[in-house]
């Protein structure tokens, strides 16, 4: 999950930001890396990663090459990290504790649309109540508190990043819910060296291996920790059939979508599934779910038109990416950071956060791109 930036259009108050890092206001300059620092904080967070993560991209994307693609490739590990340790606390407060996008009924609200995504990804992947399950990027533990309590399993989850892992222990163990899902920091790409090969009955990842270096490498990994009969379920990040990277209008939106999520680089969706085949799952489910006819789009919240807001909470969500919210935010963010309230190098992460709501919104109106390619596979028994 890798979401985008609707949470960023409402500044952070003092006590929201001293209630998710769990120290007092009198410690929040503390807490905040400095420009200057390599090393890393107690919430995990390191010094000039945020700072540095805008510098993975040219911000003319005439002047991009594939060189610029294949450092952010061989550094996902940064990318990934560099805005995460800056994005994490604006997701959180703007979207919730679950950083993915789902499809909305009519009426339906903002959070029950979300958990009812999660949902769905757990029943088509039938997951029976003792199951051993893998969350693979597991953000700061929404999914897996939702998908635990729903189909009754025990699930690990693994996230690279320590401060979101920080995050999400302190909400499983406020949940009670400790005892059932357990965290890791850890790479996907080298899963079979820190679980062991054969080591769980099912294996999810929610809008997060578009951030790996290759689909084929971290699917790889994933075969190997499932037991044999083991089943895969994913919603994923990609381009459509419909992206031509030839078109300069293409190539720019999905450059958009790339550096406001710090993805390395974003691909077409039938390379996700070539790979997926590849690396040696049988595909028993697949299917864009942003391609159904829907009357209420994915991507709505991002239109900052709060005439489409489906419940009245869902208004004040959607305003803030009107015109208005993201003037609030933007200066706003910019003055606590300034303060040294919040790490430097926020506001820049926060700005590209905006390029990729418009990109996402574009993409999302001409199917050019999905969120939710959802497929269900399973590791041969053999």
């Amino acid at each position: 999950m890798s979401l985008s930036s609707l949470l960023l259009f409402r500044p952070p108050p003092f006590p929201f930001l001293a209630r998710s890092t769990g120290v007092s206001k009198a410690n929040l300059n503390e807490m905040a890396p400095s420009a200057t620092e390599t090393t890393a904080h107690a919430d995990g967070r390191v010094g000039r990663r945020i700072e540095n993560y805008t510098q993975f991209w040219q911000k003319d994307i005439s002047k991009e090459a594939s060189h610029d693609t294949e450092n952010r490739l061989e550094n996902y590990v940064d990318v990934i990290n560099g805005y995460y340790d800056g994005a994490t606390g604006l997701y959180e407060y703007g979207w919730g504790t679950s950083f993915h996008f789902s499809r909305y009924y009519k009426g339906e609200g903002f959070y029950q649309a979300l958990a009812r995504h999660e949902h769905y990804l757990a029943f088509k992947m039938n997951l029976k109540p003792g199951m051993r399950v893998l969350d693979v990027g597991c953000g700061i533990g929404g999914p897996a508190r939702e998908i635990a309590q729903f189909a009754d399993v025990n699930i690990v989850g693994l996230n690279n990043n320590e401060f979101q892992v920080g995050r999400a222990r302190m909400m499983t163990a406020k949940a009670g819910l400790s005892d059932r899902i357990s965290y890791t920091v850890g790479d996907f790409m080298k899963l079979s060296e820190q679980f062991g090969e054969n080591s769980f009955d099912a294996v999810y990842a929610i809008e997060a291996t578009v951030h790996a270096p290759s689909w084929e490498g971290v699917y790889g990994e994933i075969l190997k920790v499932l037991k044999p009969g083991g089943v895969f379920g994913v919603y994923e990040w990609c381009m459509t059939d419909k992206w031509n990277p030839s078109i300069p209008a293409h190539k720019e939106v999905a450059h958009g979508i790339e550096i406001g999520n710090g993805i390395p680089e974003m691909r077409p969706l039938a390379m996700a599934r070539q790979a997926i085949v590849d690396v040696g799952f049988e595909i028993e489910h697949e299917e864009d779910l942003a391609d159904r006819p829907d009357p209420i789009p994915w991507y709505y919240p991002l239109e900052g038109d709060i005439r489409k807001a489906q419940t009245l909470w869902d208004m004040f969500t959607v305003w803030r990416m009107s015109s208005s919210g993201k003037f609030v935010t933007h200066h706003g963010l910019w003055f606590i950071e300034k303060l040294g309230i919040v790490p430097k190098g926020t506001w820049e992460v926060g700005e590209t956060l905006k390029i990729a709501a418009d990109a996402l919104v574009k993409s999302g109106r001409e199917k050019l791109f999905t969120p939710m390619y959802l497929v269900v596979s399973r590791k041969p028994q053999n």
